[in-house]
C-alpha cells in the first residue's frame, strides 16, 4: 500500500513519468485559494464537497493525490478517501506551499 503522503519531489517525478499509471490530483482548497496558487492540471474540489462528489467523480481504483495549502486538509481527505475504499489516496506533504518552495517557485506562496 502507498504511504499516506507523497513528497513534492516524488510528485514532480511522477508527473513527468510518461509510463506512470494514470492518477488524479485534487486540490481540496477553497476556490479563492486556487486563484492565488494552483498546481497545473489539478481538479478543484473543496474539502467540504469531497463526501458528496468523490464517488461520482473519481475512480476508487485510481491513484488520487490531494493537495491543500500546508498538507493538513489534504491528509484528512486522503484518510477519509481511504476509509471509503480509495486505497491509493495520498496527500501532498507540505501542500502547495512545499511544492512552491521545493519544486516550482513560479507557484505563488501565500
Amino acid at each position: 500500500m502507498l504511504p499516506y503522503e507523497i513528497e513534492p519531489e516524488a510528485l514532480a517525478a511522477l508527473r513527468q513519468d510518461t509510463r506512470a499509471t494514470p492518477f488524479t490530483v485534487i486540490d481540496v482548497r477553497e476556490p479563492w485559494e486556487v486563484e492565488v496558487a494552483a498546481l497545473h492540471g489539478s481538479v478543484n474540489v473543496p474539502m467540504g464537497d469531497i463526501p458528496s462528489r468523490a464517488h461520482s467523480e473519481f475512480d476508487p481504483d485510481q491513484r488520487i493525490i490531494a493537495v491543500c495549502h500546508h498538507g493538513v486538509r489534504s491528509l484528512n481527505v486522503a484518510v477519509w478517501l481511504r476509509n471509503q475504499g480509495f486505497e491509493q489516496a495520498q496527500s501532498l506533504a507540505g501542500g502547495i506551499d512545499a511544492w512552491s518552495s521545493r519544486v516550482d517557485p513560479a507557484v505563488s506562496r501565500y
